[in-house]
């Protein structure tokens, strides 16, 4: 067990919509443990989000060696998808928790403040959803990211059920069969009743799970995976064309398909690029940090 001060802990959580993932750290110690758990989404139940960052965060004090009551001590940000939408932060920010202090923002903030810190910058967060966001001057601006289906284009969950779509397509003879349809349609018994009743039920992160099915095709050569790649691509630059026609001067790409659709991207969007410099939970902790400091002012 590590020794730490009694002074606050900060824990930084992402909390996606796939997975939640918790960092613990201490100023003078660094960081002491991570945890994982399940999707943090705020759109499908605060209840189950704050379920998945308590696991998280156990897991992180567990691994740091620490007693779960010092959560008490410690300032908590928790980066949620989601928390963008009014209803869902009010609900969150009134829900019962055991931290001594929670700022709860967009897991798409803590990203872009991860990757530039204090700079003016953006991201485009391309995972089980897509958001670009970006800081600038102080204020915070926001393109898409509106939740899926109705947004989140190119992301994972759009590419999973687009080319679901495409399998049912070829079972109508709409198009010609590739070997990533018939592959997909087996996954499914190759009963397009039953690609209907999984889909009517499936939450975004069971399409996203089928995404990297796609990046495989693809680059095998598979011709709809392809396409769909290249759609998927679009997206991305016009999320990224937006944030620099607002004056956002400088953008990362990140999440759990980053590396993937880069290639796709047009020349125009991939010169606007740079590598992040840390991640949404560094930019959780550094929100968290930001908040210490202000209540210590306070005091």
């Amino acid at each position: 067990m590590r020794q730490v001060q009694e002074e606050p802990l900060f824990l930084g959580v992402d909390g996606g919509g796939t997975r939640c993932r918790a960092r613990l750290y201490h100023p003078l110690s660094g960081p002491l443990g991570e945890g994982v758990a399940g999707p943090a989404n705020l759109r499908f139940g605060v209840e189950e989000s704050f379920s998945c960052v308590l696991a998280a965060a156990r897991q992180s004090f567990a691994e740091a060696g620490l007693p779960f009551a010092d959560m008490e001590r410690t300032i908590a940000c928790l980066a949620l998808a989601g928390a963008s939408e009014p209803s869902y932060l009010a609900a969150a920010r009134a829900h019962r928790h055991p931290f001594r202090t929670i700022v709860i923002t967009t897991d798409a903030q803590a990203a872009c403040v991860g990757a530039h810190g204090n700079r003016d910058g953006g991201v485009v967060v391309v995972g089980t959803g897509t958001i670009g966001w970006g800081q600038l001057r102080g204020r915070q601006l926001r393109v898409g990211g509106w939740g899926f289906p109705s947004s989140d284009e190119g992301s994972g969950a759009w590419l999973g059920c687009e080319a679901l779509r495409r399998a049912l397509w070829a079972h109508d003879g709409r198009i010609p069969w590739t070997r990533m349809l018939r592959s997909l349609f087996a996954e499914f018994g190759s009963d397009p009743h039953e690609v209907v009743r999984r889909i009517s039920s499936a939450a975004p992160r069971d399409f996203a799970r089928l995404a990297p099915l796609v990046v495989e095709h693809a680059a095998s050569g598979d011709a709809e995976a392809r396409d769909l790649m290249r759609e998927a691509a679009r997206h991305i630059d016009a999320l990224a064309a937006r944030l620099r026609a607002r004056g956002i001067p400088r953008i990362a790409l990140v999440g759990g398909l980053a590396s993937s659709i880069e290639p796709w991207l047009t020349v125009e969007t991939r010169e606007l690029l740079v590598s992040p410099a840390g991640d949404a939970l560094e930019g959780a902790l550094l929100i968290a940090g930001k908040e210490a400091r202000a209540t210590a002012t306070t005091e």
